[in-house]
């Protein structure tokens, strides 16, 4: 019996419809979700990291392919032709990390936000001041944005990612 990981395509919105199709036939499946904080209290917290699909570990010899292509909510086993391609453990295994580590530190403060936006600084010796975000740096809440100085120079600064606001 050989146990692989695969990724699982849901029909839109309907990831936690299929997560239950597939625990309710004993399978295991990671279903990555992230904490975001919403400026809409009424919004979803939870959301999907990665949304319309979910991974099941199974042995696809044994379950075979047409299970997951029939199940309700179901859009199939990602497929390259015809033939179902396997997620390695360790990228599943660096998945979870990372999700555990952003919703340990209380969630995606920042979601959607892509390098170039215009942000402001909601606090700190910065407060006020607008700046372009560049990156996420990665392991921990922090972000890279760049202060506008005079003459038209940026600064990079690192900040805490609570710190950061999208412009309006």
């Amino acid at each position: 019996m050989t146990l692989q990981w695969y990724a699982l395509r849901s029909k839109p919105n309907k990831e936690v419809a299929l997560w239950r199709e597939v625990v309710a036939r004993g399978v295991e499946v990671f279903y990555p979700q992230m904490r975001v904080q919403p400026k809409n209290p009424r919004a979803r917290k939870i959301r999907p990291y990665f949304p319309g699909y979910l991974f099941v570990q199974l042995d696809l010899h044994q379950s075979g392919y047409s299970t997951f292509a029939w199940m309700p909510h179901s859009r199939g086993l990602v497929s390259f032709g015809a033939e179902p391609v396997a997620v390695p453990d360790g990228l599943i295994q660096d998945i979870r990390r990372w999700v555990d580590e952003i919703n340990g530190a209380g969630g995606e403060q920042l979601p959607g936000l892509k390098p170039g936006e215009a942000v402001v600084i909601q606090d700190g010796p910065f407060a006020g001041q607008e700046a372009i975000f560049d990156t996420r740096i990665s392991g921990n809440e922090r972000v890279r944005v760049l202060l506008k100085l005079l003459h038209g120079r940026q600064m990079p600064l690192e900040l805490p990612s609570g710190q950061v606001e999208r412009k309006k």
